[in-house]
Parts: structure tokens; sequence; C-alpha cells
């Protein structure tokens, strides 16, 4: 079983999408620890619930993003983790922290990468004009929501969505794919190899991996 630390800003419906799938045995591995950024949120109450420690590392407590992002490494380190999961983690990270777990740490973004990085990704498609939108599920590296992505789900958009329609229906496809992506990693199925990602030791295009 793989262990896998989850880090979270928010409500944590990604998170608690992977906390169902591991307990069906979907997911070879097992959540040991739950973090967040912010005392508030909803997810720590969601691991909790599950019998999952939680911890707050609050960046209001640092001056320096650097002395925070080695404060989290030091509470996920001891967990040991085989995959560390970005779900809904609202900090940008220092090239140390994210070289330290090269290879071994996921994002979810929801755009259709590498179209609207960064935030308000949902407003920004509808104000393109954008026929479809979506989420993509990435291996993160030093380039922010540029890591090679792995999977990618698309929705409609239509002329009558607003920010928040449109969102909700990203988000019930990032529910499908996120767990997906990290059942394949903790099966061995998914690496990184010189920012290219290999699924069954064949190499993904830049989209990722798809499937009718």
């Amino acid at each position: 079983m793989k262990s896998i630390v989850v880090l979270i800003s928010g409500n944590g419906s990604n998170l608690q999408a992977i906390i169902d799938q591991c307990a069906t045995n979907k997911i070879a591995g097992k959540i040991t620890a739950v973090i967040s950024n912010k005392p508030g949120a909803y997810g720590l109450q969601r691991a909790e619930q599950a019998n999952i420690p939680a911890h707050v590392v609050d960046n209001r407590d640092y001056a320096e993003r650097a002395d925070y992002d080695t404060a989290l490494m030091e509470c996920i380190d001891q967990y040991q983790p085989d995959l560390v999961v970005l779900a809904g983690f609202m900090r940008i990270l220092t090239s140390d922290f994210v070289e330290h777990y090269h290879g071994k740490m996921l994002n979810i973004h929801p755009s259709l990468l590498p179209k609207y990085k960064g935030l308000h990704t949902h407003q920004r498609a509808i104000e393109a004009g954008d026929t479809e939108h979506g989420a993509s599920v990435h291996f993160v590296t030093p380039d922010l929501d540029g890591g090679p992505v792995i999977i990618q789900s698309r929705v409609p958009v239509f002329a009558e969505d607003d920010a928040d329609e449109l969102a909700q229906r990203v988000q019930q496809q990032e529910r499908n794919i996120y767990p997906l992506v990290v059942s394949w990693f903790c099966a061995e199925r998914l690496m990184m190899d010189q920012d290219k990602v290999i699924m069954d030791s064949i190499p993904l295009g830049s989209n990722g991996y798809a499937a009718d």
C-alpha cells in the first residue's frame, strides 16, 4: 500500500473522492495524512471523519515562502509519502519544495492545459468564447501549472453559462479523473521521466492519456 499525503486549502471535494476510492480498495494506497494551510478548511473535517491524521501548517505564521515550505516538508516527510496530492492547495510552491518531491507530486488544474494557467480559469474560458473547457491532472514541476499532463477531461461550454455553472460541470469530472490517476500511480503504472509522462511503459503525448 502506497502512502499518500494530500494537501488542501478548502472544501476538499477531490480529497473526498480519493478517500472513497481508497475505502473501496480501488486505490492500492492509504491516505496517511491531510495537511491544510488554512485552519478552517472543511477538508480537515473530512479527514477526521475518515480517521486520517489532519494537520494545519498555517502560511500566515511564516514571513518567507521558503520558511513555510520547509515547515510543510517536515510535516509531510514524517509520513514518508510515496505520493503527494495537491487537492485545491492554493499555494505557489518553491522550486526546492517541488524538486524534493520530483516525480511523486500530482496536481489537478481546472482548465485544458496549457490553456489558462493560474486563477479564474472558468471566467477566462467564457470570455474567450471557448466551446469546451475541462480539467487536467499533471505532475508538478517548478513551472506553475506547467508540468506534463497525465489526463484531461473535457466539458461543453454553453452560451448561457456563468463561471459558477461551468465550475460545477468541471468539478464533476475532476472527481472522476483525479482518483483514477492516483490509482494508476499507486499501481505503479504511471511515472514521470525527464518531464514526460510514462504510462504502462509508453510515453504519452502532450495531452496525456486519452481513451474513447
